[in-house]
């Protein structure tokens, strides 16, 4: 039976899809003499908020996902982000295939909260696999389950996720509200006769505190 092991190589932003996306590189590698005939992989991807350093700024932007920092003892664990499913092709001995990866704008999820919360260096992700794996044997197909030890870590550059959103929602953010809550947001704009949603935000949040002059 192969013995598969998996490594993330890159991401990229996906250009022009339905959604912000990104493309994981995934290479494939089979130990063993056996030629695979497919592979149909399911990955559960975590995010590892422990494994990185944060500095004040990003404590306080994090404040909202893991509490005070005095806290992050008990708080700050792994996260799940998302699942994929990947069909590989017939290969011998490595190969490489995409892992697309749908990213949320929505500042309810956790991951997006996270994400937006750091201002530089890498996030730490954890992709766990699990699925089937067909082989030729000595003439016929054999399918065997792909262990659930198997893992591959990747830092991810924030650089790259702000990329992206960039990209798809340039110089804007996504924020969805309760109905109750969009409906007195709309009614306090006709009243008022404010052109946009942004305008009537803008009345009503207070202006940023200037700093002093030193």
């Amino acid at each position: 039976m192969p013995d598969l092991d998996f490594q993330i190589e890159t991401a990229e932003v996906v250009a022009h899809a339905a959604v912000p996306t990104l493309a994981f590189r995934l290479r494939i590698h089979a130990g063993g003499p056996e030629r695979i005939s497919a592979v149909f992989l399911r990955c559960q991807i975590q995010i590892e908020p422990p494994r990185r350093t944060y500095d004040e700024s990003e404590q306080k932007r994090l404040l909202d996902l893991f509490g005070a920092p005095a806290r992050w003892g008990h708080t700050l664990r792994p996260m799940l982000w998302t699942h994929a499913m990947v069909p590989a092709p017939a290969f011998e001995s490595t190969t490489v295939v995409d892992i697309p990866v749908a990213c949320t704008f929505d500042f309810n999820a956790a991951a997006t909260k996270y994400f937006y919360g750091l201002e530089g260096g890498e996030i730490p992700l954890c992709f766990l696999f699990s699925g089937t794996v067909f082989y030729d044997a000595g003439g016929s197909v054999q399918a065997a389950q792909i262990p659930w030890d198997k893992e591959a870590r990747y830092r991810l550059a924030v650089r790259v996720w702000r990329e992206m959103m960039n990209m798809y929602y340039p110089n804007s953010a996504c924020l969805f509200l309760h109905r109750d809550v969009f409906d007195r947001l709309y009614e306090y704009k006709m009243r008022e006769g404010i052109a946009t949603f942004e305008d009537a935000l803008d009345r009503i949040l207070p202006a940023p505190k200037q700093r002093a002059a030193r």
